[in-house]
Parts: C-alpha cells; structure tokens; sequence
C-alpha cells in the first residue's frame, strides 16, 4: 500500500529513474541479496516502505515473526544505504513506537519513556530500533537518514485480510461481506479507544515533501491531527458501505492502547499539512475495494 502510493506520486511529478522490487523479486530479510541489489542499482535515495505489518490478532499470534522480520529488513536497508554512501534514507515506521499510556498528543520525546502495549510489542521494537539506527547514522556520520512515524494508515492497496489487516480495512471488509444480507457485525473490543487515521496519499506527499526539503531533525510524526472513537469509526464506514444489520462488540477482545493522538506539529510547522478527511478517504477506499476485491489475496502469517 505505502510503497506503491509513493510510486504512484513520484511518477505523476515527474521522477523517472525511479528502482523498485517487490518481495517475491527481491528477499529485504536476505542481507547477501541486499547487498548484491544496491551494488548493481547504485541508489542515491532509498525509500523503507517495507515491513511486514498486521492488526492485533496476527501481532499476538506472531510477535517472533514481526520483531525479525522487520530487524531484518530494516536493518539490511539501513546499513547498505549506509555502506554505498546514498544521499538521503526515509525510514517509514508507525506510531505504536511509543508507550501505550503516554501523554496526548504524543511528541517525538516521548519515545522510550514508558512501557509499549503488549499486543504489539516486537513490531513495536523493530521499528524503534530502525529509529535509533537512523538517528545513530545521523551523529556519527552526519547522513541524512530520517524517520516518519505516520498514524495509522488506510487507502488504495490496503490488506483487507480479516485474519492480517488492521482495524479500518477489516471493517470495511466485514460490512461489505454482511452488506447483501444485513448480517450481523461482531467487532472485537468495546469501541472507546480512540485513533487518528491517515490517509497512504497524504503520507507519499510527506515523503515527496521530505525528500526535498533538509528537515534538520531524525524524527518526526505524521499525523491528520483528528481522533475518531473505534466505535464511530465503525458506525461511519457502516453508513459508507451501506450495511444496516446489527454491530456486536465483542469485549472479550482486546483494545490494544486506549488512545494514539500524535503531535505532528513539528512536520507541520515545516510546511506540510495533509489533505484528504476521513470520509472522503473512506469512501475511495472502498470504491476502491469494489473494483478489486475479486483480485485481493489473503495474507497468511507462518
């Protein structure tokens, strides 16, 4: 999803040498292979879009898998981009790098001063670790290696698995699949924690802002600034699907962190700003999901 709304934003401005591969074209766990890749591409800007990602449930059920593999795929990126001396290296990671009770809105300084949520806690560490390898190369070398924590993040592209995806695709998901027959919706948790949503567009336009701008810093939030309860979350992407059964939440479930506002004012405060609303953005995810759910896979975790 990231990495081809980047692509996609790169084109329509006009970059053409643009060096791309998918997972099943080149192995980012696999550091020969890496390596191998950046002799032969010789990039000057490398992009980390890559990561393996997924929702409370495959993060509970696979924390060994996400802590690895995203040590991994980081840490080979990173360190080559370092090693082949690349002009500038965009981190991308997420915004459960901080405590699950940290204070509201987070700011970037809150890194590290308090405890994760525990559903998610190795995806949590790798990314913090790729932060702190950023900003390492950044003292010790002066590099321009930085890193954008953006919220949660939905569009074009999305995993829509109900076992994998996270919170707003799943949703989307489930009241399509119910829509025909208002079928009842169970949903997992009680629907208060609260979450800020951004759309995949608005953050490939924070990559383009960054990849020309000198932002001074290692790290900053990437946010749209608003917070939307799980459960009017819920009731929105409802009425965009046009469902009319029932919701059932189902408390036995988890939460996960009762409340993620980020502090993006220092991104903010350098000129970028995002554009597209929730609803909006809602809405073309799902035509979105119409045109392409026949041709969407699931995603399976080992």
């Amino acid at each position: 999803m990231v990495g081809s709304a980047i692509w996609r934003l790169l084109e329509k401005k006009g970059y053409t040498n643009l060096i791309g591969k998918s997972s099943k074209e080149l192995d980012l766990r696999n550091q020969d292979d890496v390596i191998r890749f950046f002799n032969k591409t010789k990039p000057e800007i490398v992009i980390d879009a890559a990561a393996k990602v997924g929702g409370i449930w495959a993060n509970q059920q696979h924390p060994y898998t996400f802590l690895l593999e995203n040590l991994q795929i980081q840490n080979n990126l990173i360190d080559a981009s370092h090693l082949f001396d690349c002009e500038k290296f965009i981190f991308l990671g997420s915004s459960c790098i901080y405590p699950k009770l940290a204070k509201q809105p987070i700011r970037e300084e809150y890194l590290l001063t308090g405890s994760l949520e525990p559903s998610n806690e190795g995806y949590a560490i790798a990314k913090i670790a790729g932060v702190k390898a950023c900003e390492a190369i950044r003292k010790q070398y002066g590099k321009d290696f930085v890193s954008l924590m953006p919220s949660n993040l939905y569009g074009s592209y999305d995993n829509f698995d109900l076992e994998s995806s996270h919170v707003l695709p799943a949703m989307v998901r489930k009241f399509d699949d119910a829509k025909e027959s208002n079928e009842t919706v169970y949903l997992w948790g009680s629907g208060s924690p609260m979450r800020e949503f951004l759309h995949v567009d608005d953050l490939a336009d924070a990559v383009y802002f960054t990849l020309n701008n000198n932002l001074g810093g290692h790290l900053y939030n990437v946010g749209s600034a608003t917070e939307i309860s799980i459960k009017s979350l819920a009731e929105l992407i409802q009425r965009i699907v046009g469902h009319q059964g029932k919701i059932i939440w189902d408390q036995s479930k988890p939460d996960g962190t009762p409340r993620k506002l980020m502090d993006s004012s220092k991104f903010y405060d350098l000129g970028w700003k995002p554009k597209i609303g929730l609803e909006t953005g809602i809405e073309n995810t799902y035509q979105w999901f119409l045109k392409n759910k026949d041709q969407i896979k699931e995603v399976k975790f080992k």
